[in-house]
């Protein structure tokens, strides 16, 4: 899970530290040998905290820091002075991580806009000094709170690339080419399959300065949710992404049993991928003449906007973009749960119009 330099799953082991305990001490004067409590109150404990930084796209940094521990907090002392708070540890992580439990699996902390700190282990409260206990009734407490103890387990960071659009596919799709195209990104580029290891992510510039980000995922293959091939590893990434495009070669044998399949693997990994919006391009598009466009287009799911591209000879990338900027920016592109329950209206329209013909 963690070779290479694509990291997205780090284990380490967590500690903040622990509270500093406070201070049962009595003042002692040369003309006043019992002034009174006079101790101070522990320091906190340090935290454990999570600051995102957009510098920043895997894990990597972290593979060798296995153990974070924060300091404690000291005690408390005489004249009623505070113990030092320990110092909090700060772990910086790219954008789109997540932190969990690994013994219960409850997420504990999410990271999603730069800058942004979120206290992930909580350090223990310092004691309260025998001062604070000082009453009218109680005017020389003997006694101090110990701090609270730390917090401490085994941890998991885990990234979810946050991406506009994600790029859906078979191995050797054209979906690295494409990236490289219209991006600046160079992913490795070959003629055979699973070429793409790891995740890819470029920056698409658009018309007035504008941008958007896209990410390359490794090939998805049949049978990806249950574990085979690459894919099943990374589709968590696609979570993250607002629009899915789909690529799917001129040459396939058949485009619309291909789109199938991808969209069933997302549907079984995971049914809320089917809310979002799709796109369908069909890639190596110089390949093919008009007559042969029209047939393809012929087979493919209606509601979809499709394009048909080329990354080598530049054919339909504009529109490609226009198209990908519309659905980024527009609620009006219908997601594929909401084109099923249209189907199924119109299957159940078109039953009772059958029955009211036969009666």
């Amino acid at each position: 899970m963690e070779r290479g330099n694509f990291v997205d799953y780090i284990r380490i082991f967590a500690k903040s530290g622990k509270g500093g305990a406070g201070s049962a001490h009595f003042m002692r004067t040369k003309y006043n040998p019992e002034a009174g409590p006079d101790g101070g109150d522990g320091g906190r404990g340090g935290h454990i905290i999570l600051r995102g930084n957009s510098q920043l796209w895997t894990l990597l940094h972290l593979r060798w820091y296995k153990n974070v521990v924060a300091e404690d907090g000291g005690n408390g002392r005489d004249n009623n002075s505070t113990g030092r708070n320990g110092e909090d540890v700060i772990i910086e992580v790219p954008l789109g991580t997540q932190a969990f439990d690994e013994e219960t699996g409850d997420l504990e902390a999410e990271i999603l806009q730069d800058g942004e700190e979120v206290v992930w282990i909580s350090g223990g409260q310092g004691g309260r000094g025998n001062n604070f206990f000082r009453s009218a009734t109680n005017q020389a407490p003997d006694y101090a709170q110990p701090g609270m103890p730390s917090i401490e387990g085994w941890k998991v960071l885990e990234l979810k690339i946050l991406a506009d659009v994600g790029l859906v596919g078979f191995p050797n799709a054209g979906k690295s080419t494409l990236l490289s195209t219209i991006t600046a990104a160079r992913p490795k580029i070959a003629d055979y399959a699973f070429t793409t290891l790891t995740p890819n992510l470029g920056m698409v510039p658009y018309r007035n300065d504008r941008s958007f980000a896209i990410a390359d995922l490794p090939g998805i293959i049949e049978g990806a949710h249950e574990g085979k091939g690459l894919g099943h590893r990374f589709l968590r990434h696609i979570e993250r992404n607002s629009v899915l495009l789909f690529l799917i070669p001129a040459d396939s044998a058949d485009h619309r049993k291909d789109y199938d399949i991808l969209v069933n693997e997302l549907e079984q990994y995971n049914p809320e991928l089917l809310d979002k919006q799709f796109l369908l391009a069909i890639s190596k598009s110089d390949m093919l003449d008009d007559e042969l466009k029209e047939a393809i287009a012929a087979e493919l799911p209606e509601g979809i906007p499709v394009v048909f591209i080329s990354s080598v000879t530049q054919q339909g990338l504009s529109e490609l973009k226009d198209m990908l900027w519309q659905a980024l920016n527009s609620d009006v592109q219908p997601s594929r749960s909401r084109l099923i329950e249209e189907e199924e209206e119109q299957e159940e329209d078109d039953e009772d119009f059958e029955e009211e013909e036969e009666h």
